[in-house]
C-alpha cells in the first residue's frame, strides 16, 4: 500500500497527556519527557494547543531542538482564525512558526473548522482570504496548508475542485456516520493525503470532547481504512495518517497499530 519509510508519516494529535503515563509513556514518565519519548515512536505530530492559545517562536524552537532529524510538524491554526473568522491572528501566528521554517521541519498548518461553518458564500470566502494570507506569510507550497471541514455541506464538487485549483490540502476525517458530518471517500487535493482519525461512535460525538474522541479504532477497522486509502495513497508524494483519539493513550497505540497493520499489507 504505502512505502512506510519514504511516504507514509503516522502520528497523534498532540503528545502532552497526563493518562498516556503507564499506557503509553513508561510509568516514570514526567511532563518535561514526553516529546521526547514521542519521537522514539513517530517522525510526525499535530501541534494542537495552539488552537486554544497562540504560540510563542522560543516554543517552537525547543520543539525542533528536541526532534530527529526528518520529523516534522502539523500546527493547528488558533481558534481566533478558524471558529471566530478572524484574520488579525495569522501574521503573529505565523511569526510564531519562524523557527520551524528555519528549521525546515514544518509540514504545514492544519484549519480545522468547526460544524457551524457551513457551506455559504460568505464563509467559502473567508477560507480563501485564509488561506491567502497563511500562504503569502508563510512562503510555503500550497500542500502545506491542510483544510479540514466539519460540515456535510462541504462535499460539494467545487470544494474539491478549488483546493485542488490551490494546491490546498484536502483533509479526510473519520468520523461517525452522522448525516451533518462531513464524511467523505480517501481523496486528495494536492500531492498530501492527509487522514485525521477521530471516532466512530456517534453515541458520544455531541457529549463533549473528552466523551467525543474517547474511542479505540480496532485492527478490523485499521486494515479496511488502510486498503481503502491504497489506490489514492499510490499516486501521491505523502501521506499522513494522524489520530485525534487520545483518551487513554488510544490515539499513540492505534497509530503503532496502524503502521503494522500498513506493514502486514505492503
Amino acid at each position: 500500500m504505502i512505502d512506510t519509510d519514504t511516504k507514509l508519516r503516522i502520528g497523534t494529535s498532540g503528545w502532552s497527556f497526563d493518562d498516556w503515563v503507564g499506557r503509553f509513556y513508561s510509568a516514570e514518565t514526567t511532563k518535561r519527557d514526553m516529546f521526547a519519548r514521542y519521537v522514539q515512536h513517530f517522525r510526525t505530530v499535530e501541534v494542537n494547543y495552539t488552537y486554544y492559545r497562540m504560540p510563542a517562536a522560543r516554543t517552537f524552537a525547543s520543539l525542533s531542538s528536541k526532534s530527529p532529524p526528518g520529523f516534522d510538524f502539523w500546527v493547528k491554526a488558533n481558534q481566533d482564525i478558524t471558529h471566530r473568522q478572524q484574520t488579525d491572528p495569522i501574521a503573529p501566528f505565523c511569526d510564531a512558526l519562524s523557527p520551524l521554517l528555519q528549521d525546515k521541519q514544518l509540514a504545514g498548518v492544519l484549519l480545522q473548522f468547526p460544524q457551524g461553518f457551513h457551506r455559504t458564500v460568505a464563509n467559502r470566502r473567508f477560507l480563501a482570504t485564509a488561506l491567502a494570507g497563511f500562504a503569502e506569510r508563510l512562503g510555503l507550497p500550497s500542500a502545506s496548508l491542510a483544510v479540514e471541514f466539519r460540515h456535510a455541506s462541504w462535499d460539494h464538487p467545487d470544494t474539491t475542485a478549488g483546493l485542488t485549483d490551490r494546491g490546498h490540502t484536502l483533509v479526510i476525517p473519520d468520523v461517525p456516520d452522522i448525516a451533518a458530518l462531513y464524511r467523505v471517500a480517501p481523496q486528495a487535493t494536492s500531492e498530501i493525503g492527509y487522514l485525521r482519525l477521530h471516532s466512530r461512535n456517534a453515541g458520544t460525538w455531541y457529549a463533549g470532547a473528552a466523551e467525543r474522541y474517547d474511542y479505540h479504532y480496532d485492527t478490523g477497522e485499521l486494515r479496511r481504512i488502510a486498503e481503502q486509502w491504497q489506490t489514492t495513497a499510490a499516486g501521491l508524494e505523502k501521506v499522513y495518517v494522524l489520530f485525534n483519539n487520545c483518551h487513554h493513550a488510544q490515539a499513540a497505540n492505534n497509530a503503532q497499530d496502524f503502521r503494522c497493520v500498513v506493514e502486514e499489507l505492503a
